[in-house]
């Protein structure tokens, strides 16, 4: 069992040759490839993010984690709230009781539409996971695809919550991710009306996504100039947001008795607090740390999780080669999206192969001092995607090797 329930007193990841060091001796029987957790920087970032917060329950993204017992260890704490599931057949599991020593979630939300038609009709027909389970919607025709797996008479009633599109219509266009089509409060009540007079359904939450502000880094290393372009984005679209999702809850609160209005992410924590439509707020990249957030200003994660791969070969004096290496992060094609060598310092990935599927060139100062059997620390771009390439985390604390914990794909589950 992983317990969160303290803040380290100290932060031993800002002296990076001793943390770094520290894993590596932790971990020094373990062959690579192997995935840390630092139950230490874990807490930490849990604790902060709570902080960050101030007082507005965090439901838990599930997608940034993909960690059982870390989403349980941390739905532990006092101020988090229920999970942000990223697909039904996830949400099921989440939500069911598998033994009295692990039992379901009871708020699970999936933050997509769904189309998993065998999971539809399973959550149709069980009172329990029904009660448990909320399906995002945007549009009737996601209740017609409900509708025609297991017609309303035969099932039991399915909660729903409807997603108002968060992104920003400034002077450049369309600003933020292509989700919800309902952008206005009068198709958000329109939608609604919709909702609470067809049968089968009940209209439970509201959520918005705004990922322009939560999920867009506004400190660019070495861009300054796109930098104070990301942050004039943000102001415009904060104040348009307010303004806009104030009314398109209030909107919707006339005609339907809502439980949670969720909104926001790690980057947001602040923002999404201050917003008094929002009831609570999604966030699990903080929780994890992946270098992504090195692009913030107004916070900084720790690196509470990394993963090491080990050199096989020396092609030439200045460049050691480790196997594998290949992890990108899903978004943009770019540098930002590859795994980032962090230590030992100063290594670099070579600019024609990058990180490769099994092989990952790395140059500098420190590559020279590189042999057959060293191992490098990588950390990933983003934080739950790590999970889907190891069965397994290491867990380390004080220094030390002190247990194992399953990913979703050591449990043998691939949602997505």
């Amino acid at each position: 069992m992983i317990d969160l329930s303290l803040a380290p007193a100290t932060q031993p990841w800002l002296d990076e040759p001793r943390y770094w060091q520290s894993l590596t001796d932790a971990t020094r029987e373990l062959d690579p490839p192997c995935a840390v957790i630092h139950l230490g920087a874990l807490a930490h970032n849990a604790h902060d993010m709570l902080r960050r917060a101030a007082g507005k329950p965090i439901r838990v993204a599930s997608k940034s984690v993909r960690v059982r017992t870390v989403l349980d260890a941390v739905l532990a704490l006092p101020g988090y709230q229920g999970v942000l599931a990223y697909t039904l057949s996830e949400a099921l599991w989440l939500a069911t009781d598998a033994s009295p020593e692990r039992p379901g979630i009871r708020d699970v939300v999936v933050g997509y539409p769904t189309a998993e038609r065998a999971a539809i009709a399973r959550l149709g027909a069980s009172p329990e996971l029904a009660a448990r389970v909320t399906l995002m919607v945007d549009s009737v025709a996601q209740l017609d695809l409900v509708d025609a797996v297991v017609a309303p008479g035969r099932r039991e009633p399915i909660r729903v919550a409807l997603e108002l599109d968060a992104s920003w219509d400034g002077p450049a266009g369309h600003i933020g991710v292509w989700r919800s089509p309902v952008h206005t409060a009068a198709a958000a009540r329109s939608l609604a009306q919709h909702i609470v007079e067809r049968p089968g359904f009940t209209l439970v939450g509201m959520m918005s996504y705004e990922a322009q502000i939560a999920g867009q880094g506004d400190d660019p290393a070495g861009r300054p100039a796109f930098a104070q372009t990301v942050r004039w984005m943000q102001r415009r679209s904060k104040a348009e947001l307010l303004e806009r999702r104030a009314a398109a809850v209030a909107s919707v609160r006339e005609i339907a008795q809502l439980e949670f209005v969720n909104g926001g992410g790690t980057g947001s924590l602040e923002f999404t607090s201050a917003d008094p439509s929002c009831t609570e707020i999604a966030a699990g990249s903080g929780l994890f740390g992946g270098h992504l957030f090195d692009n913030y200003r107004g916070f900084a994660p720790a690196p509470a999780t990394a993963f090491a791969l080990s050199v096989v070969r020396r092609p030439k004096r200045e460049t050691a080669t480790v196997l594998g290496g290949g992890w990108i992060a899903s978004g943009p094609p770019g540098v930002d999206r590859m795994p980032r060598p962090v230590w030992p310092e100063g290594l670099e990935l070579a600019p024609r192969e990058m990180a490769g599927e099994v092989q990952t060139p790395l140059s500098g100062p420190a590559a020279e001092a590189l042999h057959p059997g060293d191992r490098v620390w990588f950390r990933h771009t983003k934080s739950g995607e790590l999970s889907e390439h190891v069965n397994e985390f290491a867990l380390v604390a004080d220094g030390a090797l002190v247990g194992a914990t399953r990913t979703y794909r050591g449990e043998g589950k691939a949602f997505l």
